[in-house]
């Protein structure tokens, strides 16, 4: 059986279990005799010789055994059960007792694996339902051995389950595991440039995964590197360097796809030292590689998922600064994306030590989501002001198993080539795909290793405005699919534009009645005295009220364009009136008796300065230069006060640039962002289609549903024909 017949026949228990078992509960069975059955039959050669070892080793009353079993079963793992799957069956009536004795027979390593199952509640469960000897039996008549199904179909077969199961739970797959074409397009971007590296004689690397799931592009990579490229089995592409020493490191929070891929790691590697390094736990709270530094890193983190769980022990490392992971900024608590991105930098190697490269996949947010000053802008401003970030890749949609939404691979190296230091290269892909023969979900598309490798030659040929002939929409099109940009344009200071608050003052009975609408004039009639005289100061309170509306109802309604000059005239005349009106009234009276107005002159400040209007405040957003920018004696730089003149002035005279909101790194005025708005580099302007043509096919439809209701009605068909006619 192919790969796809054999997910389809383990995926046959769920017939046996659905009365049973909520489909949510489906991976609780399927998952861990998947892993069962694989371990069984790889055991099942030196099964005979590990008991025959054993009994040995007892006889010499040696108690430390581990090293000598391990070598007796080839693996770094062992079992030393006298069950295997032929002997469960075998002994029907006592079956879930001997399956836990067969589970318990594993040598510690592989036990603590089984245990993130929690097996043992759904044997019992299954005992409970009948159904234990079915599934086994089952299970039983699928061989697994590596002879039958190799390692990378089983990473397959896996997936394809975990596939299955999140389709029933409508989850998102990518948590766990990335497409397979996804992720050879990522480890050969990733691995780009560096053939010669690789090629070196005796080379050892280390890739690393911060969110591994099943392990797929950590294999994969070190597929890429010592075994080849897969297809169908056979391989299609030759290794970079079968003799290169690759090791394996990752961390996965969940537990099952954790198992999943350590148990995979140690039937791939004989001596489990790949196994080993696949950590458990949250990565973001609790880095289990801390201290590490790797070669190739590589991640598909969740896209758009929270981390309030980790928020506590991420915040305290952000507060510590430099000497944590989290120094640059913190995105928004829905969304992790970036933490992962940071994370993987705090664990690249350093420059001099050959330095690292990285691949990771993440949804359009990360690239332009929160404003300047924001963690997110902050984080990217990290990333670009140390030259980070090699490219940026556009995928096409409909390539994940349950989302359409388009991805972006970020390519980001500390080793940067002479020609690529201080640039960014980005590449529209989205038409490098071909139509999947069966749809998987969403997944309609797929990168083909010939697309995939158009691709990656043009990350390799680093030339801005390179062509391609793509398909788009049915045709064929020359376009620029390959664009080069400094780092700093992709930054901007925004700015705060201020205007001067101008209003115009008078004391109309529509203005008087918007006075018992300020909060100063109504707490004149509120007391915080309880009783008698809480009342009593109330009492008091409205009769000032009414004694205040009774004064400004005998003002003149002249109209002042001058605020000091009105607020002089009500103080003059609330004195001749004998009436102390307070500052906190008059500061109330202005503003109910204010309406704003062009043709008046400003409001000054307690300096003399014009206020500003907060209705007419504005940003705007300054390119930043490429090279240097002074600044002024205020803080403006030169392209602020260039953009100034140029953009705003011109159009708002009484304009100015608010030069206390400055930059709290660089100390300017104005504070730095940075985004990158893909869509903008490769907008190509698509003219409306002709208006005759749009009547036509409007014309065209009218005619069939007239056609059809007539079909419907009875009535002549001809009508239609008639109705087109009359419509033109």
């Amino acid at each position: 059986m192919n790969h796809s017949e054999i997910v389809s026949f383990i995926w046959g228990v769920a017939d046996l279990i659905r009365d049973t078992f909520k489909r949510s509960k489906y991976q609780d069975v399927i998952l861990p005799l998947t892993v069962l059955r694989r371990l069984d039959c790889v055991l099942a050669p030196t099964k005979e010789k590990v008991l025959a070892r054993q009994a040995q080793l007892r006889d010499k009353k040696l108690e430390n055994m581990e090293s000598q079993l391990k070598a007796a079963s080839g693996f770094d793992f062992y079992n030393t059960s006298r069950y295997d799957f032929d002997k469960l069956l075998g002994e029907a009536p006592h079956l879930a007792a001997n399956l836990r004795n067969y589970m318990a027979g594993f040598s510690q390593n592989m036990r603590e694996v089984l245990e993130r199952f929690d097996f043992d509640n759904t044997i019992s469960k299954l005992e409970e339902g009948g159904l234990l000897f079915q599934v086994v039996e089952r299970f039983k008549n699928v061989d697994l051995h590596p002879d039958k199904v190799d390692n990378p179909t089983m990473g397959t077969i896996f997936e394809e389950l975990i596939r299955k199961f999140n389709e029933a739970l409508n989850e998102n797959p990518g948590e766990h595991f990335t497409p397979r074409d996804v992720v050879h397009l990522m480890a050969d971007l990733m691995l780009a440039g560096d053939e010669k590296r690789i090629r070196a004689e005796g080379v050892v690397r280390t890739v690393y995964d911060p969110c591994c799931g099943s392990g797929g592009m950590l294999m994969i990579t070190k597929e890429h590197v010592t075994l080849g490229v897969r297809r169908n089995g056979d391989i299609v592409r030759p290794s970079l360097n079968p003799g290169a020493q690759i090791y394996l490191f990752g961390q996965e929070v969940n537990p099952e796809t954790w198992a999943v891929s350590r148990s995979d790691l140690f039937i791939k590697d004989p001596k489990g030292t790949d196994a080993d390094h696949i950590a458990f736990g949250s990565v973001l709270s609790n880095d289990r590689h801390a201290g590490v530094a790797f070669d190739y890193l590589i991640a598909n983190p969740p896209y758009g998922k929270d981390w309030k769980r980790d928020f506590a022990a991420v915040r305290a490392e952000h507060e510590r600064g430099t000497s944590g992971r989290f120094a640059p900024g913190l995105p928004r608590i829905s969304d992790g994306q970036l933490l992962f991105l940071l994370h993987m930098l705090a664990h690249v190697k350093e420059p001099g030590e050959g330095g690292s490269r990285i691949a990771i996949i993440t949804n359009g947010s990360p690239l332009f989501t929160g404003d300047a000053g924001s963690g997110e802008s902050e984080i990217r401003r990290h990333l670009f002001e140390n030259d980070l970030l090699d490219a940026l890749i556009a995928l096409p949609e409909q390539l994940f198993y349950n989302t359409g939404i388009a991805t972006y691979v970020w390519i980001l190296t500390n080793r940067k080539t002479e020609r690529r230091k201080g640039k960014v290269q980005l590449i529209d892909a989205t038409s490098f795909w071909v139509p999947m023969r069966k749809s998987l979900g969403d997944k309609r598309r797929e990168v083909p290793l010939e697309k995939a490798g158009e691709i990656v030659r043009i990350l390799v040929n680093f030339a801005d405005g390179e062509r391609r002939v793509v398909s788009k929409d049915g045709k064929e099109e020359d376009v620029v699919v390959s664009k080069v940009f400094p780092t700093t344009n992709f930054g901007f200071r925004k700015i705060t534009v201020e205007r001067p608050l101008r209003l115009n003052f008078q004391a109309t009975p529509e203005r008087i009645e918007r006075l018992a609408e300020e909060r100063t004039f109504q707490a004149l009639a509120e007391s915080k005295k309880r009783g008698a005289a809480g009342a009593k100061d109330a009492e008091q309170g409205r009769a000032r009220q009414d004694a205040i509306r009774s004064f400004l109802k005998t003002l003149p309604s002249k109209p002042y364009n001058n605020r000091r000059e009105f607020e002089g005239f009500l103080r003059d005349a609330a004195s001749q009136s004998g009436l102390d009106l307070g500052a906190p009234v008059i500061k109330a009276i202005l503003s109910a008796f204010s309406e704003r107005d062009e043709s008046a002159e400003f409001c000054p400040d307690k300096n003399g300065h014009p206020e500003p209007d907060p209705e007419l405040r504005d940003t705007e957003s300054v390119p930043l230069p490429d090279g240097d920018d002074p600044v002024d004696a205020d803080g403006v730089s030169a392209s602020v006060r260039a953009f100034f003149d140029r953009e705003v002035k011109p159009h708002v005279p009484d304009a100015w640039i608010d030069i206390s909101k400055r930059d709290p790194r660089d100390g300017k005025v104005g504070a730095i962002g940075y985004e990158i708005n893909f869509n903008r580099y490769f907008y190509r302007y698509a003219p409306p289609r002709p208006l005759p043509e749009i009547e036509a096919d409007i014309r065209a439809i009218e005619t069939d549903i007239v056609a059809m209701l007539g079909e419907i009605t009875g009535t002549n068909n001809g009508r239609a024909d008639a109705v087109a006619t009359n419509r033109k």
